[in-house]
């Protein structure tokens, strides 16, 4: 999917990843594994993962749909999926994700790596000093409207890092 995928669609693989591996999950971690994924994608497909923006926000990435999606949970783990108004019938339904295998394969092995660390511990690898939240963050009183954090930036400062899971 060139245009990238919905937030939603890509945290439900998520949290379904770590039901699979009896891992918990809370809304502050997927946040940080959800743009994880996002960085990695740019870097390994040279795509977007997700179609929208993050947003530098106090404890790193946020998609603020997503956060607004799961916010009820405060720092319990998430146990539910994030749902969509189905247009049809006007019933929450649960969103799909149907991923390309390639962006599966990739997908599963950034879940593996990233969900075994703390929330804590996200938020500081998303914290780099000079990446992308850092430089949004700190922009330096530079008008960021939404304090978005551009693809461009993701890919420049994680095209220097070496992944912390073995790609193929």
């Amino acid at each position: 999917m060139t245009n990238g995928y919905d937030g939603r669609a890509i945290a439900n693989f998520i949290l379904d990843f770590c039901a699979r591996n009896d891992r918990t999950v809370t809304n502050l971690a997927l946040q940080k594994i959800v743009y994880f994924c996002h960085v990695w994608s740019l870097i390994e497909l040279n795509r977007p993962l997700i179609r929208h923006k993050f947003e530098a926000w106090e404890y790193g990435p946020v998609l603020p749909y997503l956060y607004r999606e799961f916010k009820n949970y405060d720092r319990l783990p998430i146990v539910s999926r994030a749902t969509q108004i189905n247009p049809a019938n006007g019933k929450h339904e649960t969103v799909p994700y149907n991923v390309d295998s390639q962006t599966e394969s990739l997908l599963n092995k950034i879940a593996a790596f990233y969900s075994r660390l703390r929330a804590g511990d996200l938020v500081e690898l998303s914290h780099a000093e000079g990446g992308p939240w850092y430089s949004v963050w700190n922009h330096g009183g530079h008008v960021n409207p939404g304090m978005k954090i551009d693809n461009t930036m993701i890919q420049e400062f994680y095209s220097k890092v070496a992944p912390p899971f073995s790609v193929q």
